[in-house]
């Protein structure tokens, strides 16, 4: 790995482009979302903005991809090659494209001075990125480039019963818990229903209590512990309504974004300086130990 020097990376650059790195459930029109954010992002006019799909399978996407993973990783034919089902096969592309992964890197960090904003569409099958190595790979080398936001996409019509929202919860705070970045919770489909309900549970955690009340069942007793668990996690979560087929909320989302992006840059930069410390030291430990056994074998050889 070659070392880089921490004071010419674009983290110190007032040029540096935001990422944001939409992840959501299969189904949550994270998709569409992200074409709408880079529409919106393009209509401006002064906003440069610069799209990654990181979704092996995806037979479409609605918006022009200028880095696509199905360039590089032909999913279809790892599924032969490999025979695996279709969610190994998305896994594999991605540890196959996570191993080039500095080739983008290096790819963005030259546009940086002329983008800004970064984003990123991941597969719909969210395990495939979020546990697993190359997610975390590709996550944190974007992380110690660039200031780096998930945008968290939910199904606001889909979690409108209290155990179903209490089960999106979790997995957001699973997310975040495990990536550990500037995190923005984003109710999608308000065009379909608002998203108010979320908030009143959110901002009111006795209320989805009572609202559990009649349900006697097992999920409903379990969901209504975890909301006590979950208060912590709602007190310090940035959530927007947004509606990826209108436009809607929009500005709000670009407000929590700004937000986030100044979270990033206050909070995660001692973080990012220890982790690229860390980098060095492996690197000059593996190249000590490279060393130490190309003298030994010379000296075998003499």
């Amino acid at each position: 790995m070659e070392e880089r020097d921490a004071s010419s990376s674009p983290l110190r650059s007032t040029n540096s482009p935001t990422v944001v790195l939409v992840i959501g459930m299969a189904g949550s029109g994270k998709t569409t979302f992200l074409h709408a954010l880079s529409q919106h992002l393009s209509g401006e006019g002064r906003q440069r903005v610069y799209t990654i799909n990181l979704d092996p399978a995806a037979v479409d996407v609605p918006y022009t991809a200028n880095i696509d993973i199905r360039d590089t990783v032909k999913y279809k034919e790892v599924m032969k090659h490999y025979h695996l089902g279709p969610n190994g096969a998305i896994l594999t592309s991605l540890n196959l494209f996570s191993t080039k992964f500095d080739q983008v890197l290096s790819l963005l960090e030259t546009r940086a001075p002329n983008l800004d904003y970064v984003v990123i569409d991941t597969p719909g099958q969210i395990e495939a990125f979020n546990w697993s190595a190359s997610g975390s790979i590709i996550t944190e080398t974007l992380a110690l480039a660039f200031p780096t936001i998930v945008a968290y996409v939910v199904d606001t019509p889909r979690s409108n019963r209290p155990v179903t929202f209490m089960s999106n919860m979790l997995y957001a705070c699973s997310v975040l818990y495990k990536i550990r970045l500037p995190f923005v919770l984003c109710f999608n489909k308000i065009d379909v229903e608002s998203h108010s309900f979320a908030l009143d549970w959110m901002n009111n955690p006795e209320k989805y209590r009572d609202d559990l009340h009649h349900d006697i069942t097992y999920l409903a007793s379990l969901s209504r512990s975890m909301s006590l668990v979950l208060e912590e996690f709602y007190r310090n979560l940035r959530a927007v309504g947004v509606s990826a087929a209108t436009g809607a909320g929009m500005q709000a989302f670009f407000e929590a974004l700004a937000e986030a992006k100044n979270e990033y840059n206050t909070d995660f930069v001692e973080w990012i300086r220890r982790r690229r410390e860390g980098i060095d030291m492996e690197e000059r430990i593996r190249v000590h130990r490279e060393m130490g056994a190309f003298e030994t074998h010379l000296r075998e050889c003499i």
